[in-house]
């Protein structure tokens, strides 16, 4: 007997043992005999024995009539829809897992034979033998691994069941859901990255002269225009810099084989590719630079409010993210937006790899989210009009939002680890995770008492709690995020399995990432310098430590890819909407 509930509806009938990977995301349900379901009170449903994927759509249709009897409460139908919707959509994914698992084990099977086939050539080649390799040819190319025509039976059998219930029918719609065709590359796109980039350069080599000219980054300059354009410029500079080094990223995946899209779980025939990416990081530095000079120009040319300007770029920006319509890689902003709502709301989401991985490179992103405090406060409180950007530079709120800022996204990764911990079976290691990030926290509360209270004692707690934090995350870095430090590799203090040839790549970045953990130790430097060169260095800083993440990143997912394949992980597990338990 096997039991099955999910949402207030039982299922309860004879089933077979359901056995599937749970880990490695390649389990396959196999079932007999008959399954009878049965609704609370109501509702009675004979499922015949047949095969999981039937039975999944037997439920679903059998409880769309349901709710089309007269006399349902719409109240209850409505929820029931919701509900109905949902599992409509796993059960699709299920069939799409399903008949990418066929096409894999296809695959497999013609590479085995193929492979085989390559091998006794090379035997025959260096041995000078013929006898016996045309027997052992033939007897592979008749045995049931070769000549089965099952997996292309089952293919064509999930295509028939995705089109009756899924597509009307239509079979070019199914293929696009089963097959996704890759898009066509294009010239265009590195056109217009090669346009943008070099509109880039001129708006800059411009921008950069006429700020001379008019002498307003000296020290005898305009505090509250470099005050408020190094905010402005620097919120865009450093979402360019980590786009473009996502780009990188991307490029250096596609390169080593690194299968990103599944470990991300994206779809292939949306996800950005590096082009895309040094699009988007192009145009956007492309634009903000062509604000900066018009805003300069109608300065000088005494324009009133022309500080609106660079609030009309922020406003221009959040319309282009939110935009409804399919322009500017709606999929790629619609899964950021997506992802930033799981990482804010992390108790009450299941943490997946792109949430995690995105709240990671927030971590990286303090700086930028700071100026986005201070761009937002400056021109929401209309304060361009008059210049006063001390309104949104000092006082004790100020400083309590800037406390605020800075812990929430270590605040967030934490919480996502105790989800974790609780969801995988009570994990230590999450725990520990969670500790990094805690640990993180304290550094950057004493570093912001020492700013305000800049006493010895200080300088000794900002000392003891960073390098704490520190050692705490280079040996999450190396250990477990990497998978670095093994004494008993192969590769002495590396891993086992490495995919780039040149193992002195991987000694180097060790010890860039070692070098950019110990940016903070300027915090404690007292160096005497004006405020055009501190700004200048603080996002230097900021940049340094996007670069390292960007750094980080490659060998994360390098790590993720390899336990992957160690694991035999080629599709994802997804969730129907039951689940069975087995009984005596």
């Amino acid at each position: 007997m096997a039991a099955l509930e999910r949402n207030g509806v039982s299922f309860v009938g004879l089933a077979g043992k359901t056995k599937g990977a749970k880990d490695g995301g390649k389990g396959r349900g196999r079932g007999g005999g008959g399954a009878l379901l049965q609704m609370p009170a109501t509702v009675r449903i004979d499922i015949p024995a047949t095969s999981p994927g039937r039975a999944a759509l037997k439920v679903w249709e059998e409880l769309v009539n349901v709710l089309r009897k007269d006399g349902a409460d719409p109240a209850a139908a409505f929820v029931h829809r919701k509900k109905i919707q949902h599992a409509e959509k796993n059960i699709r994914d299920a069939f799409m897992a399903l008949y990418r698992g066929l096409e894999l084990l296809k695959k497999f099977s013609s590479l085995n034979v193929k492979a085989f086939t390559k091998i006794l050539k090379k035997f025959v080649k260096v041995s000078e033998q013929q006898r016996g390799t045309d027997l052992f040819s033939e007897k592979v190319k008749r045995s049931p691994f070769s000549s089965s025509d099952k997996v292309l039976q089952l293919a064509d059998e999930v295509e028939c069941i995705f089109m009756k219930h899924f597509t009307g029918n239509d079979r070019k719609v199914a293929m696009k859901y089963l097959k996704p065709q890759q898009p066509r590359n294009t010239h265009m796109i590195t056109f217009l990255v090669g346009l943008f980039t070099g509109t880039f350069v001129s708006l800059f080599i411009i921008y950069a002269i006429l700020a001379h000219v008019s002498g307003i980054f000296t020290s005898t300059g305009n505090t509250a225009y470099m005050e408020i354009v190094y905010h402005v410029f620097s919120m865009f500079a450093l979402i360019s810099l980590h786009i473009f080094l996502y780009g990188c990223n991307l490029f250096m995946w596609k390169s080593t084989r690194i299968n990103h899209n599944f470990i991300f779980d994206f779809s292939s025939n949306t996800a950005l590719t590096h082009r895309d990416a040094f699009l988007m990081s192009a145009s956007i530095m492309c634009t903000v630079v062509a604000a900066l000079v018009i805003n300069l120009f109608l300065k000088n040319a005494g324009v009133a409010y022309a500080n609106a300007l660079p609030g009309a770029l922020l406003l221009l920006s959040t319309g282009v993210l939110f935009c409804p319509f399919d322009i500017f890689y709606r999929s790629t902003r619609y899964c950021f937006m997506r992802v930033m709502r799981n990482i804010i709301f992390s108790p009450f989401y299941k943490v997946l790899m792109a949430d995690f991985f995105m709240a990671d490179q927030l971590t990286s992103q303090i700086p930028l989210l700071r100026h986005m405090e201070f761009t937002a406060c400056y021109f929401m409180a209309g304060s361009f009009r008059t210049h006063p950007y001390e309104t949104c530079t000092s006082g004790q709120q100020y400083k309590h939002l800037a406390y605020v800022i800075s812990f929430l996204p270590y605040f967030w990764r934490a919480l996502q680890c105790l989800r974790r911990y609780l969801e995988e079976g009570h994990d230590i290691n999450q725990l520990a995770n969670a500790g990094k990030y805690v640990s993180a926290m304290v550094a950057a509360a004493v570093r912001f008492k020492y700013a305000a209270t800049p006493t010895p004692f200080w300088v000794w707690m900002v000392i003891i709690s960073s390098s704490g934090a520190t050692i705490y995350q280079l040996y999450w870095d190396f250990v477990k995020d990497w998978g670095f430090l093994n004494p008993k590799s192969k590769n002495k203090w590396l891993r086992n399995e490495l995919i780039l040839k040149n193992k002195s790549i991987y000694y180097v970045s060790m010890m860039l990432n070692l070098a950019l953990r110990l940016a903070w130790t300027e915090s404690v430097m007292k160096i005497h310098m004006g405020k055009v060169e501190s700004r200048l260095l603080d996002f230097s800083l900021a940049s340094l430590e996007i670069i390292r993440r960007g750094h980080w990143n490659f060998y994360r997912l390098e790590n993720e890819h390899l336990n992957n394949v160690g694991k035999f992980r080629a599709v994802k597990t997804v969730p129907l909407p039951f689940r069975e338990l087995e009984t005596d």
